[in-house]
């Protein structure tokens, strides 16, 4: 299993937090991780349909702010709620990391509804996407899984005060939400291209220098007759 190792800027400050939210939800020790990480992806779902519905009312946007909330909530506390019931297991962590991305995925396709540019919202899955495989593929060759400075936490942050913002301005100037959502979510784009990039070239660089021998070994060919 892969070293974790975290470069986030707001992890340190929000992890100290997880283990007493842990012990004041008194979640049953019978209850499986995977359940929590399922609790989180429903979750998440509300939060697109927060988002694709913000240009409706302050709701839309108080809705999705909280779907990205309670879905990290529940990302802090399952692997915790794992290790100490003794219930980690290979199949829960790989089925947290196939429900990160798309997690990401609703959220930037509601957000496409919004702003009615749904081309925007396939740009933004794509790059969620290259880097959830950047960072797995970097973790098999270097053994070691590396969340960036600006990772999952600092995106989920930035998403979480973008719904507070739009509930605020729908709110107070619903004529102008659509334009400043459609802003907003340029930005949002324009950020994520720029650090897959940056994140790409750091992982070559990073597993050039310290991964694994490179594999040199040929395909097996097996015939299916």
């Amino acid at each position: 299993m892969s070293r974790r190792v975290s470069q986030s800027y707001l992890d340190p400050w929000i992890a100290p937090a997880v283990l007493p939210l842990y012990r004041w939800l008194r979640l049953p020790t019978r209850l499986p991780p995977e359940a929590i990480v399922g609790v989180g992806h429903l979750v998440a779902i509300a939060g697109a349909v927060g988002f694709a519905f913000s240009g409706s009312g302050a709701w839309g946007g108080v809705l999705a702010a909280g779907g990205v909330v309670g879905n990290h909530l529940c990302d802090m506390v399952d692997g915790t709620h794992a290790r100490r019931t003794g219930q980690c297991r290979n199949g829960g962590e790989l089925l947290d990391h196939f429900t990160d991305p798309l997690s990401f995925s609703y959220w930037m396709i509601g957000l496409g509804i919004a702003c009615g540019r749904l081309e925007l919202a396939l740009v933004a899955v794509i790059f969620v996407y290259a880097t959830a495989v950047l960072t797995n593929i970097r973790a098999k060759i270097t053994g070691e899984f590396r969340l960036s400075r600006f990772g999952p936490t600092e995106f989920k942050a930035l998403l979480a005060t973008f719904g507070v913002a739009i509930a605020i301005i729908t709110a107070t100037a619903p004529t102008a939400a659509p334009l400043i959502t459609l802003g907003l979510f340029v930005v949002i784009c324009l950020a994520g291209v720029a650090q897959l990039v940056v994140g790409l070239v750091s992982a070559v660089r990073s597993v050039n220098a310290s991964g694994t021998t490179p594999d040199t070994s040929e395909w097996d060919w097996r015939s299916t007759r």
